[in-house]
């Protein structure tokens, strides 16, 4: 579907192309480019324009990837749109690794409109590395496939800052399951029903939110899979609720920090089950000690206003944390400022970043949520899937798993953040070989002292309780 937008920002008029004049126009640009030195004609050559965003929350970027084998100097090169005056200068000190991507928010420079060009210069502004037209909006991304070579196309999901979405395998080639291909059932019959969903295992412990708004607490059923609690009123799941004491969350993602439970689990929410209709994007944290059947919200981080709308029911899917220090050390970007990630920056958190995925989209949001309920949102890109059913961070890898249900054909991937402090992804995986397609929304990866034969359990949970299971075991290369 064409999207609309507000009128272009002041400038020179956009030009009125096909597709056809814009794509020999491109080509006639790029066949005139030619670099002042024989070390800047292999860099150039070997930089490209890989992905445009136009529309949406990520609206007017533009993504390079560099197809060569080497790093590639980008400090002081030029973006531009179809007007000559209008400029991006990447900062000094930019690089970008062979086969990597890098994604440049240019909106404070000039905005990309429904007919328009991006166009890359080396940094004396007058030399054409590559370009790029079109006469319609995203929807959601233009998109090399495959990347740094292919045409541009309407891809189905943004990517920035990865491997472009070049149809259902993603634009990477998907690898074996890293593990076995067994799968075996990891619950008893009949006990969780439909639309189970997130998971997080903390030690002995499996915490699943399931949609109807109900948090549980798994324990070891001695035979290598989950039962719920019988103590502390978790034998039939606890009732959720928004900090008010009313409404019921549809609990979709569930994650704890660094602390532990003790500090609070954290539920991301789509929307409130008793107004189903009107998306309600949020984190709650619940403090999961004494008794009872129902469980209070103590805090609620509503992120509606900060994200793209969506459909009531493709909302936050996912929710993980990652450490503070980890972040730091790995010379995460902060999206917010530009510069590198600095906890210090924000008043008393989680010592932590919240890293939620939305269906809808197959975006990726990262979130310092303070104590006090404010929120600075710190990264967005994309996941390189059409949607994104589960995050889960395994500190022992550092490394973000990423995980689609059935939509995408069970596909994962895993994230690092690269050279350029953003996310990118590291590696796709198919589902193991013996699991059938399923509407898996959770998954789960045992801690490092659970490997044993130089594997360790990982564990998924069923929206659809297929044969009337709703976990499923598997294992992962340690």
């Amino acid at each position: 579907m064409t999207r609309s937008r507000a009128p272009r920002r002041p400038g020179a008029p956009r030009l009125r192309l096909s597709l056809l004049t814009v794509a020999a126009t491109a080509l006639a640009l790029g066949a005139t480019a030619v670099a002042p030195t024989p070390a800047r004609a292999a860099a150039a050559d070997d930089i490209r324009i890989n992905e445009v965003v136009t529309t949406g929350d990520v609206d007017d970027s533009i993504e390079l990837y560099n197809k060569g084998a080497a790093s590639v100097d980008l400090s002081g090169w030029i973006l531009k749109d179809d007007n000559k005056s209008n400029q991006y200068r990447i900062a000094a000190g930019t690089t970008l690794a062979a086969g990597g991507f890098v994604a440049f928010d240019v909106r404070a420079a000039f905005g990309l409109g429904s007919s328009d060009q991006a166009r890359l210069y080396l940094a004396d502004g007058s030399t054409l590395v590559d370009s790029f037209g079109w006469d319609k909006h995203s929807d959601p991304s233009w998109s090399r496939c495959p990347d740094g070579t292919g045409a541009f196309t309407q891809a189905p999901a943004l990517t920035l800052g990865a491997a472009n979405s070049c149809g259902t395998g993603g634009g990477s080639t998907p690898a074996a399951w890293p593990g076995g291909s067994a799968v075996t059932t990891a619950d008893a019959s009949g006990v969780f029903g439909s639309d189970l969903s997130g998971l997080y295992q903390e030690g002995a412990v499996m915490w699943a939110a399931q949609n109807n708004g109900t948090l549980w607490r798994l324990v070891s059923d001695g035979g290598g899979g989950w039962k719920p609690d019988s103590a502390g009123g978790w034998g039939t799941g606890r009732k959720l609720r928004f900090p008010s004491g009313s409404g019921a969350p549809d609990s979709e993602g569930v994650t704890v920090t660094g602390a532990g439970s003790s500090a609070g689990v954290f539920v991301s929410s789509e929307r409130n089950a008793d107004a189903s209709g009107t998306s309600r994007l949020s984190v709650l944290r619940y403090d999961v000690g004494g008794t009872g059947s129902t469980l209070t919200a103590a805090k609620e981080w509503n992120l509606t206003p900060d994200l793209p709308s969506v459909g009531s029911n493709l909302g936050l899917e996912a929710v993980t944390w990652v450490p503070d220090a980890t972040l730091t050390g790995a010379g995460f970007k902060d999206a917010s400022t530009g510069a590198a990630y600095d906890p210090g920056r924000y008043p008393a958190h989680s010592g932590g970043v919240f890293f939620v995925g939305v269906e809808g989209t197959g975006l990726i949001h990262g979130y310092v949520l303070a104590d006090s309920g404010a929120f600075t949102r710190v990264a967005s890109f994309g996941s390189g899937m059409a949607g994104v059913m589960e995050l889960q961070w395994e500190p022992q890898a550092a490394r973000l798993w990423v995980v689609c249900d059935d939509t995408c054909g069970g596909q994962h991937r895993t994230m690092r953040v690269g050279q350029d402090g953003a996310f990118a992804t590291a590696a796709v995986y198919n589902r193991p070989g013996g699991m059938p397609d399923l509407n898996n929304e959770g998954f789960a990866v045992a801690g490092a002292g659970e490997c044993a034969g130089g594997v360790k359990p990982v564990y998924w949970s069923d929206d659809g309780n297929t044969g009337s299971h709703a976990l499923r075991r598997g294992t992962l290369a340690c």
